[in-house]
């Protein structure tokens, strides 16, 4: 990797020559200002406001610019000449815990490299310091015509360099907290909580700029001479009122169902969506057709069963009319037999009365 400073660290008395490198990389696709009407790129001329003739850069310098509107040129051996020692030395500070830095001021990153075979042990040294303390140090250092303010850490076994911001550089958060007072319940905290364990952790080297990606796509198909579909576009919600209660536990039954979990029964399920599935006329024809063949086997099926099923109910009907019949005739008999057997008794009875006279 390019150097873009050399210089060293001053660490006490000990002086490490290092050589500063950018630690990261922009991967953003650039894009051209272009006329429309013809494709021609359009580019930007430096030109000189009082005589309106385009300058050369070799021809350009810097000014502050007063007040008034008067110009005051600063010329770089100006610059050189300011009592700046950190102009060539990373001048280390102060060593603090790491949580003593906010994150809002993290700015530019850089690896440390040892510059040269002597500052290999004295870089050691201050590497295995840091390791060992679990801190970070604060350094103050030049680049690009300013001082600056960094945190030198460890990674791998590299010394890295985080730019800082200075303090009165962050801008307080005035007005940008929701206005009045908003209460949130338990039952709504404990839900974020379970959100949030759901969600857990993640590989940050799995992580990818996806944007990006459509981006190149888009390129490569336009180059191509294709077609591009527009995307369909999500709801975003935006401005709507929504509930919140719900809106979280479909958010830890959607992040369970992501991971390949089962969500608990009862806390707001969630309904698949199914496709569609679009049909041609024909298609639809037979269906409207195989419909009609099914009414009317079903019809003729009815008609088949209420047919069949009435005689065996007819004769049902006779055959309990004749057993009702029958079973009067046996009563009728009984009745009989009975009137009859009576009055044989009786007179048997007087018979014997006569006989014993």
């Amino acid at each position: 990797m390019r150097s873009i400073w050399n210089g060293a660290i001053s660490f006490g008395l000990v002086s490490i020559p290092i050589k500063l490198v950018n630690a990261t990389e922009n991967h953003s696709i650039h894009f051209r200002q272009i006329h429309l009407a013809d494709g021609g790129r359009i580019r930007y001329r430096k030109v000189c406001e009082l005589d309106e003739e385009e300058v050369s850069g070799g021809e350009i310098g810097k000014a502050y610019e007063d007040a008034d509107g008067t110009m005051i040129p600063i010329t770089d051996e100006d610059l050189a000449q300011l009592p700046l020692p950190t102009a060539k030395t990373i001048e280390i500070v102060a060593f603090v815990s790491a949580d003593r830095i906010d994150p809002l001021q993290m700015d530019a990153a850089y690896y440390l490299s040892a510059n040269g075979v002597p500052a290999a042990k004295p870089y050691t040294l201050l590497r295995e310091a840091l390791k060992r303390s679990n801190k970070v140090a604060v350094a103050k250092y030049a680049l690009r015509g300013r001082e600056r303010l960094g945190m030198l850490r460890v990674v791998d076994d590299v010394i890295a360099m985080h730019g800082l911001l200075w303090p009165d550089e962050i801008r307080a958060p005035e007005g940008v907290a929701p206005d009045g007072d908003v209460t949130v319940r338990d039952a709504e905290l404990d839900l974020a909580d379970a959100l949030m364990d759901t969600l857990g952790e993640v590989d940050m080297d799995s992580l990818h700029d996806d944007y990006r990606e459509a981006v190149e796509e888009l390129i490569a198909a336009k180059a191509s001479g294709e077609t591009v579909r527009p995307a369909e576009s999500g709801d975003a919600g935006g401005g709507r009122v929504i509930d919140l209660i719900a809106a979280l536990e479909n958010s830890v039954q959607a992040a369970k169902k992501s991971r390949g979990e089962a969500g608990d029964e009862g806390d707001g399920e969630m309904a698949d969506v199914h496709p569609i599935k679009k049909t041609s006329g024909k298609s639809s024809a037979s269906g409207k057709s195989s419909a009609r063949t099914t009414k009317k086997s079903s019809a003729a099926a009815k008609k088949s069963t209420s047919s069949k099923s009435t005689p065996k109910s007819t004769g049902a009907k006779k055959s309990t009319s004749t057993t009702k019949k029958a079973t009067a005739k046996k009563t009728a008999t009984k009745k009989q037999t009975s009137s009859s057997g009576g009055s044989g008794t009786k007179k048997t009875a007087s018979s014997r009365k006569r006989t014993s006279a």
